[in-house]
């Protein structure tokens, strides 16, 4: 069982060895750093109010403390974020207030969804980051994404330790271990195939990306469910329910490759969601969390179309990618007629 001094936010911060110099200096920002900046704000600037109203409805003393670790990092993060701009005299985005949350709103979702929640959220922000560090040539922005990075590395395995202490999470699965004079030869015959005739096996790779899909989007579909739930306006429901139904068709697909192979996969969360239909978060940071959310399984797919050689499963991933897109670009054009997106730094305009 976790203890108290294993999720201490103390804990999570003082093992890295890493205290990021934010540099007094001015330096101009680079495009690189701008956007990377401008988006860890955004992110992290929705995350703390989503977890301060998670915070509100939490009984289970160890997803409490993994709760209020997620919102200090984001709050850390932002602080270091403002010492930035301010420096560069770079205007400090609106991101998410207060004003898009109801703390007093009746619990939402149970403790249990708080801690996939909270993984979810987690890989976003690593992906976000690991990505920024071989772009950003400034040092002490260097050095601000990789204790990003590392302190949700830690932050990860603390999550990753909760959910397999409280059985949360099904064991990952365990295929043949391969005799060390067993090294095979691929056979192009039937290596790409999928379709039909002589289909192979699924390689491991190809398992843990299905596995982290099929996670990824049971988690995305819990939380929507409350979102469709408890959302006011008519035209960001029948968005949110076409991304419920797009979501549950793809797990179904996701699942039965497993399942063909006799290999488990990620249960579903939907009942970790109230009956509750009174609204904690506004709108705009419903639409905004969702549309984040699919456009990170953009991101997912390309990291899982590179390590697939099976045909069958390279059209899965394509055909959702481009549904994905579809919807991520009307929820897009919905923020932008409500006026709710702020724009990312851009180039001037010379023309």
């Amino acid at each position: 069982m976790t203890t108290d001094k294993d999720l201490n936010p103390m804990n999570v911060l003082k093992p890295l060895n890493i205290n990021p110099k934010i540099s007094d200096e001015t330096q101009p920002l680079t495009s690189f750093e701008m956007g990377k900046l401008w988006a860890t704000y955004m992110g992290n600037s929705m995350s703390i109010q989503i977890l301060s109203y998670f915070l509100q409805h939490c009984e289970d003393e160890d997803i409490k403390l993994l709760l209020e670790n997620g919102l200090a990092l984001s709050k850390d993060f932002i602080q270091k974020i403002e010492g930035v701009f301010k420096n560069e005299n770079f205007p400090i985005p609106i991101g998410f207030t207060k004003d898009d949350v109801n703390l007093g709103a009746p619990r939402l979702y149970a403790d249990e969804f708080y801690v996939h929640y909270l993984k979810y959220a987690a890989k976003a922000g690593l992906s976000l980051y690991a990505v920024a560090v071989p772009l950003v040539m400034q040092e002490d922005i260097r050095e601000f994404f990789i204790y990003c990075n590392q302190c949700t590395t830690v932050f990860l395995g603390q999550i990753n330790s909760v959910l397999m202490d409280k059985k949360f999470i099904a064991t990952p699965p365990i295929i043949p271990t391969p005799t060390p004079d067993g090294i095979d030869k691929i056979d192009k015959q039937s290596y790409l195939k999928g379709f039909m005739g002589d289909i192979r096996p699924l390689q491991a790779l190809e398992i843990i990306h299905l596995w982290d899909n099929i996670e990824n989007n049971v988690t995305s579909m819990t939380l929507l469910s409350g979102f469709h739930q408890i959302v006011q306006d008519p035209k960001i429901k029948a968005l949110f329910k076409r991304g419920l139904d797009m979501t549950d068709k793809a797990l179904k697909q996701y699942k039965e490759k497993l399942h063909i192979e006799h290999i488990q996969s990620p249960s579903y969360l939907n009942h970790l969601v109230t009956t509750s239909t009174y609204p904690p978060f506004s709108d705009k940071i419903m639409l905004f969390h969702k549309v984040d959310m699919f456009a990170m399984k953009i991101r997912s797919f390309g990291n899982s179309l590179a390590v697939t050689a099976r045909r069958d499963i390279d059209f899965l991933y394509i055909r959702n990618l481009m549904n994905i897109g579809l919807f991520v670009d009307d929820g897009i054009n919905i923020l932008i007629d409500k006026g709710w997106l702020e724009s990312p730094p851009k180039a001037y305009d010379r023309i």
